[in-house]
């Protein structure tokens, strides 16, 4: 007799094998059915137990949320839901769960409660499913750098730079708030602190990763990044996780490329080897879309978004272009859009991306070329002196995904652009050693993993994509 998961059942052909199954009980019907699920897939197996041979007190124990050992035959169903099911010949309760004070009964609960208990709700269908896809998104992102020649460095967590220049920083400190030795003008002396400096999570791996870049030739990151940004939205997180590949000697066109590439890589993957929980996830936002005005529905489904991307080239268009069609487009003229785009230089927001994408050129769209005064220091600055190598990949229903560049490697222009900014030189001596010795083109691009994941799911908030989200005022589990 072997132990078997639900996923294996269900995709092998093991009729009349006896076998041992243990996991959760979802329901228990009629003092016979038990819809048992293991997390190995979102469909559960039907255990038929004989009531009349198993002890009262047994029969009890079978609630929502236990969890149990059966052993028994696997035959074909007779009723319907299922092909096969099993017969059960003993069965042994593993840990009991009283249904007066289980939380996920088998009904329906909103994302509030269930983020309330976080540490259960991947037991019900719709976070199974979210997170048995983000597993998968994950080792597809993996998978698709090993295969094509990147290193994978752990970035420091740690960090005392700040390589976004945002300022936004979970500060790092081992001295006591009301006992920290001050400065003769009163500040904080942070070199009596653990790293004789001010240190904080860092925002990103990608200074770093462009060091294992100019040595390697492909780097990339894959790690958690932190935001001490005040924002308690559905699009934002204090702790989330990074994608930041960075390869020397190529240009913008090749980070394009590369950018494009991955993104349909890894959502292939998922679409080949997610496809329950992903039908499953697909029928949810159908179901949901029903019940809201024909304005407010979205034009195409889950599987529908993912193959949009998947099967159709990016478009490519300089954020010039961008603002000329924004500015012309009837929302803007009309004045449908909550930011007017009125002139060049304007920071494009998630309506006008989506408009871009969904509307206007109806396939994702890469835009580059940005403004130099709404991007970062490290991006290279272009010969007109005002637009910098950026670029920024937009997704139907979520905007903006991927935001990389080109860097600056040309040591004087980027120590001016640090000195216009007011970033130190002794901050970041080691990243200019980078344009001093053996400089060279490079480029790089972040995602963030969330995103990415929230768009393969259809959840609308982001979190809801991550196990135990951090986000203002909230840091249980």
């Amino acid at each position: 007799m072997t132990e078997k998961s639900v996923v294996e059942i269900l995709n092998s052909s093991i009729l009349s094998q006896e076998i041992i199954l243990k996991g959760w009980v979802r329901t228990f019907r009629s003092n016979r059915f038990i819809a048992l699920n293991d997390g190995s897939t979102i469909k559960n197996i039907q255990c038929v137990i004989d009531f009349e041979t198993t002890p009262e007190d047994t029969l009890k124990r079978i609630t929502t949320g236990a969890a149990i050992t059966v052993k028994g035959v696997v035959v074909e169903s007779q009723g319907k839901g299922q092909s096969v099911e099993i017969q059960v010949s003993e069965i042994e309760i593993l840990g009991d769960s009283n249904p007066e004070e289980y939380p996920i009964q088998p009904k329906k609960h909103s994302f509030e409660f269930l983020r309330e208990n976080a540490h259960l709700r991947t037991r019900t269908n719709t976070f199974g499913a979210v997170m048995r896809v983000r597993s998968k998104l994950s080792f597809a992102v993996h998978t698709y750098f090993q295969e094509n020649g990147f290193n994978y460095v752990n970035t420091p967590i740690i960090t005392g730079s700040d390589a976004e220049g945002a300022g936004e920083m979970f500060r790092v400190t081992t001295l006591h708030p009301s006992k920290a030795p001050l400065t003769e003008d009163g500040n904080i002396d942070y070199s009596k602190d653990f790293f004789g400096k001010e240190t904080n999570l860092t925002v990103s791996g990608q200074l770093e990763a462009e060091a294992y870049a100019m040595s390697l030739g492909k780097a990339y990151t894959f790690g958690p990044t932190f935001r001490a940004e005040n924002s308690n939205t559905t699009r934002h997180l204090a702790e989330f996780w990074m994608i930041e590949p960075e390869v020397a000697f190529m240009d913008l066109d090749g980070n394009m490329d590369l950018a494009e590439d991955f993104i349909k890589s890894v959502l292939k993957y998922i679409l080949k080897h997610c496809q329950d929980d992903l039908e499953f996830l697909n029928q949810r936002l159908l179901d949901e879309d029903k019940t809201k005005p024909m304005n407010d529905r979205s034009e195409m489904s889950l599987l529908e978004k993912l193959r949009f991307v998947v099967d159709n080239n990016f478009k490519r268009v300089s954020y010039t272009e961008a603002i000329d069609i924004l500015r012309n487009s009837t929302p803007n003229k009309k004045k449908k859009f909550q930011y007017p785009i009125n002139e060049w230089g304007a920071d494009l927001q998630s309506e006008h991306e989506r408009f871009l994408v969904e509307t206007h050129f109806k396939c994702p769209v890469i835009l580059y070329d940005y403004p130099a005064n709404i991007k970062a220091f490290y991006m290279r600055l272009n010969d007109d002196g005002k637009t910098v190598r950026a670029m920024d990949v937009l997704f139907p229903g979520i905007g903006e995904i991927v935001g990389g560049s080109q860097r600056e490697e040309r040591f004087d222009v980027l120590v001016a652009k640090m000195k216009t900014l007011g970033i130190e030189e002794e901050e970041l001596w080691w990243y200019l050693d980078l344009r001093k010795f053996g400089t060279a083109v490079h480029s790089g691009f972040g995602l963030g993993f969330e995103r990415l994941v929230q768009f393969s799911t259809g959840m609308s908030n982001i979190r809801d994509v991550i196990p135990f989200p951090r986000t203002p005022q909230n840091a249980e589990f």
